[in-house]
Parts: structure tokens; sequence; C-alpha cells
């Protein structure tokens, strides 16, 4: 989601004519209700009456089960994760490329560096804080993934695409375990804490080391 995220964002962030209405279209998968989206993903990978099967079809291979199967559970999960997710990236990386300053980037033109060549030394570094707040944001909303999840698979076939969230979920409103799903909750929130310090620390130094 951050490459493809950062991908759109050069993109569209040297295309002016077309920025504004490119915003407005990434917005869209944002503003569509979880549950709402969740179920026509789950329409579009039904086995008999969706379309994703029709197309699979039109390209001469057999049906695939998407939901029933628990490798092709965890891709449809993932790639409906991507397809709200991305547009979030796309929007927070365009905003700091927007609110980049001009002269590095007119240095770097008049050293004669090529594109390419501009990116790894001008932009990326400078994106560097950016970077780190989005992928952090991304990660505590990762965390939370449970609606998609509820509403497509269910958390199947079996357990192959529960999350931490929708166990905890399962646990505590299915089960009425209440104690036990508080426990796992505040265990949840501690590890996820440690983590994220972690996984901060350790992209703040990859960037740092990428712009020096």
């Amino acid at each position: 989601e951050y490459l493809l995220g950062f991908g759109l964002a050069l993109l569209v962030w040297r295309q002016v004519r077309f920025r504004r209405l490119t915003r407005v279209l990434f917005l869209i998968p944002m503003m569509t209700t979880p549950v709402v989206m969740a179920v026509i993903w789950r329409t579009i990978f039904h086995e008999s009456l969706g379309p994703a099967n029709d197309l699979v079809s039109l390209l001469g291979l057999g049906s695939i089960p998407w939901l029933t199967n628990s490798f092709w559970a965890t891709v449809v999960v993932i790639l409906v994760d991507i397809w709200q997710w991305t547009p979030f990236m796309f929007l927070l990386l365009l905003a700091g490329l927007l609110s980049l300053p001009r002269e590095p980037f007119l240095a770097a033109a008049i050293d004669g560096a090529g594109p390419i060549r501009t990116f790894f030394n001008v932009t990326f570094p400078a994106m560097a804080p950016i970077s780190v707040g989005a992928l952090i944001i991304r990660l505590i909303e990762a965390s939370k993934i449970m609606e998609t999840v509820y509403v497509i698979t269910s958390g199947g076939p079996g357990t192959s695409t529960e999350t931490s969230s929708y166990y905890i979920f399962i646990r505590g409103l299915r089960d009425f375990q209440i104690g036990y799903a508080a426990a796992l909750s505040v265990t949840y929130l501690v590890i996820m804490i440690v983590l994220l310090t972690i996984i901060a620390k350790s992209l703040s130094r990859y960037f740092v080391k990428g712009g020096a």
C-alpha cells in the first residue's frame, strides 16, 4: 500500500491538471462504509454468482474457490484491504509531496541530476518524516482489521483469515467470554505499543540512512 500510494502520489504530483479530480476519485474507497464495501466485495468473489469467476472463465481458467479455500480467501482479504487503504497512503504522501520546498529540486536540476537521481537524493529523503508517520498510522489501522474479515469470510475457512481483532471480537461478543476478551485486548494493546515503538525507531533509522 505504501509503494502503490507513493507511486500514484508521484504521478499525480507531476500532473497538475488532473490533480483535483484524482484526489476526489481516490477518496471514494475511503468514504465507503467498510461493511457495505465488504458486502460488495463478497458478492464480487462469490463462487457461483460473482463476476470474478466469470472473468476467470473468459480467460479459459477454471472456477476459483475464492472464499472457501484458505489461500484464496487470504488473497481476497489482502486485495480488499489494499483497495481500501491505498488511497489513504496516496493522500498522505501527496500532501507531503506538495509541501516540499522547490529549492532542492532546482539545485538538483542545475547540477544535472535526472529524475531517478533526484528521487533518491532529494524526494525520498525529504519525505522521510511523512513516510514514517504514514506507515505507523497504517500499521495501527491494520491491527484493527475486523469488519472486512467478519463480512467477507467470517474468519474462515477454518481460522485462516482470523485477525487478532476479529478473534477478540468473537470471544467477547459471540462466546460472551468478557473477561478473557478484556484480558486479550489489554495484552494486545501492550504488544502493539511495544512493536510500534520498535518499528517507528527502525523506520526512522532506515529513512535517515537513506537520506544520508
